[in-house]
């Protein structure tokens, strides 16, 4: 799908520009994966852009910023990956574009030259979107020769078929100007070509949650319940030729049998909550100023404001033992059982005072927020480096101690 600028906002300026990107190339330190460079269809080697920092930086994979200069000046297209990692204005709009779609995202730009192509005609094995943030390029897509291809499935697997299929009929064939935004599902091939002036576009790729992770995540369990299965444990017989087929058709038949069996027991809510772990584990909720938020848990009071960290997914579950566990993004945390209103309590209003949180004593509440803010849950906001001036003090006893444990 193809949107003007008219109906976007007109520019994505507030997300990268061309000084950005003379920024990040020559001022930030990048080093490589996080920048690629390729000339028509082909990626240039690393070692021909890369170098030492110099004294007090000998790292070898440094962007060299005069190398970049002549491999574009040459026609090269300039790649920068994962922006969502690197640029203020991205990362939170990738962060918050993850939390709003339920899906991982990345941010790549790529800056070419006049009158250049970067890449032949592909496909990715996620979805796009396109946002032509300076100059002018020309896009040419096809339908796909593989519909949703998995992450396993490449376009370089199916390169004759892809460069055949971009011989025919284009189902866009458009000039992209600042501010137009293009949304490609993973498998159509694309390429494109800037015209008379630089051309930049980011590429923010949603990394879709898919049916066939469900399927794996099936047969992991399956692979994990069935190890307990003495039948299937059991040995083949002695003296079996591998080679012969029909000599161990009846085993593998019972093996087939009996993960189909097992199969069957596969609790569809245990599928789920490991699809949950691995897609949490890949989206990255709101960074933490490290320094600031230890002096800021050093210093709680009552009177301290708990901000849930933004776009932290969580859940918090009954062990069955007397004590709670919150999952939270890639991480779980084990509190005992009393502090379970007041974690429910936080993650209900998203933010609260210390003094505010509920079923325990004040010793315990400030234990408990204190475990919060360092273990990246929750966050003071607005917390400067000079927070340990604030004042309070600092309260361990014995249910204190049990609440700042474990996990």
């Amino acid at each position: 799908m193809l949107t003007r600028a008219a109906h976007t906002g007109n520019s994505f300026t507030d997300l990268l520009d061309l000084p950005a990107v003379d920024e990040l190339l020559s001022r930030r330190g990048l080093r490589t994966p996080f920048l690629r460079i390729a000339k028509d269809g082909a990626v240039v080697d690393a070692k021909r852009f890369t170098t030492s920092g110099g004294a007090g930086a000998e790292i070898a994979d440094q962007v060299s910023s005069d190398a970049v200069l002549r491999l574009f000046a040459d026609g090269s297209t300039v790649v920068l990956q994962g922006l969502h990692r690197l640029w203020p204005p991205l990362i939170e709009f990738a962060d918050q574009l993850a939390a709003d779609l339920g899906h991982p995202t990345q941010v790549n730009a790529y800056v070419t030259p006049p009158s250049s192509r970067g890449f032949s005609a592909h496909y990715d094995v996620h979805d796009v979107f396109v946002l032509q943030v300076a100059g002018e390029k020309h896009w040419t897509i096809h339908e796909p020769v593989l519909r949703d291809p998995l992450r396993t499935q490449p376009w370089t697997d199916r390169e004759a078929e892809v460069a055949a299929a971009a011989e025919g009929e284009p189902v866009i064939n458009e000039v992209l100007r600042p501010g137009d935004a293009l949304y490609l599902p993973r498998g159509y091939l694309h390429s494109a070509r800037a015209l008379g002036e630089i051309s930049a576009h980011l590429t923010v790729g949603v990394h879709s949650v898919t049916r066939w992770g469900a399927a794996e995540s099936a047969l992991d369990l399956v692979r994990t319940l069935a190890a307990d299965d003495p039948q299937l444990r059991s040995s083949l017989p002695l003296g079996l030729d591998l080679a012969d087929p029909d000599s161990v058709r009846d085993d593998v038949t019972a093996v087939i049998a009996g993960l189909q069996d097992w199969l069957g027991r596969v609790d569809p809510a245990q599928v789920a909550d490991r699809l949950r772990g691995q897609t949490w584990a890949q989206v990255r909720p709101e960074p933490v100023a490290p320094l600031a938020q230890s002096s800021a848990a050093a210093a709680l009071t009552d009177e301290t404001v708990l901000r849930l960290r933004r776009r932290l997914r969580c859940v918090l579950r009954d062990d069955g033992d007397g004590r709670v566990t919150l999952l939270a993004g890639r991480r779980s945390h084990s509190f005992p059982g009393e502090a379970r209103d007041a974690v429910a309590a936080l993650l209900a209003a998203g933010e609260l005072k210390v003094g505010d949180l509920p079923g325990l004593d004040p010793a315990d509440r400030v234990t408990l927020a204190r475990r919060l803010v360092t273990e990246s849950v929750a966050t003071v906001p607005d917390a400067g480096l000079g927070a340990g001036s604030v004042g309070g003090a600092r309260h361990d006893g014995a249910r204190g101690d049990a609440l700042g444990t474990g996990g």
